[in-house]
């Protein structure tokens, strides 16, 4: 049976949820696997005993499953809670003042797509100082509002060409992946999705859509363009909260 309270094993702190975010946290993985051409929701219905409109329902939102439900699921598609549910490495909620905070460090690929970051994806970890870490954000955006929260990359050539001195080459960036708006009037860092994946640029809202800047001047300014429909959250990964450099 599937118990959902929070766990405090050796294997690391667990994140303190409720139902409603094991419920998310799974459809966000078997829509994962769905997008990778690893399962379809037909195939899940037959699997778990389901309806197809019942589990097309719970994937679309549109309604929950039971804890037997959600029992049925994970044992149709084999999924232990050590793949949906993250380590507590970066819960700045959970961490003591003045403690330590592990961020796990991930590919940007992972930064942009990947609701929970799975011992297979993290590069490496960085420890921070919880203080450093922003607290809790009011209005997350609904497309990241159950992702884990703080994850870093450590920037390429590309991901922070025209940032320097305030990024360079190398260095860990923290990402708020629960930071997906732009604030009107105010400029920020934030990471964000571009034409060649993740870049980290000054980013500032515009009429048409996200003006990003990068802080030299032998770089271009560039407009990202919103199509109907879409709002900032939709290529913004997360705030730069804070950026480690090795010297």
């Amino acid at each position: 049976m599937l118990n959902i309270h929070s766990d405090q094993s050796s294997a690391g702190n667990r994140l303190q949820m409720n139902f409603q975010d094991l419920q998310e946290l799974l459809r966000l993985e078997l829509m994962r696997r769905i997008e990778l051409g690893m399962l379809t929701g037909s195939g899940l219905a037959r699997q778990a005993g389901f309806r197809q409109a019942h589990i097309s329902n719970y994937l679309r939102k549109k309604r929950a499953l039971s804890l037997d439900g959600l029992d049925r699921v994970l044992a149709a598609q084999n999924i232990s809670l050590d793949q949906i549910v993250p380590l507590e490495l970066a819960a700045a909620s959970s961490t003591p003042s003045g403690g330590l905070a592990a961020i796990p460090v991930v590919s940007a690929l992972a930064a942009m797509n990947e609701p929970v970051v799975r011992p297979g994806l993290v590069i490496e970890t960085v420890q921070v100082a919880g203080s450093r870490l922003p607290g809790k954000i009011s209005r997350p955006s609904r497309r990241s509002a159950h992702w884990q929260r703080f994850v870093g990359i450590r920037v390429d050539g590309q991901q922070a060409g025209g940032m320097e001195p305030v990024i360079v080459e190398g260095a860990i960036v923290v990402l708020d992946r629960h930071c997906g708006r732009v604030a009107p009037n105010q400029r920020n860092l934030f990471g964000v999705r571009g034409s060649e994946g993740l870049v980290v640029r000054s980013v500032e809202m515009a009429d048409r859509g996200l003006v990003l800047r990068p802080v030299s001047h032998d770089y271009p300014v560039e407009l990202l363009a919103l199509a109907a429909g879409e709002t900032a959250a939709d290529y913004i990964v997360g705030r730069v909260c804070l950026t480690v450099s090795e010297f």
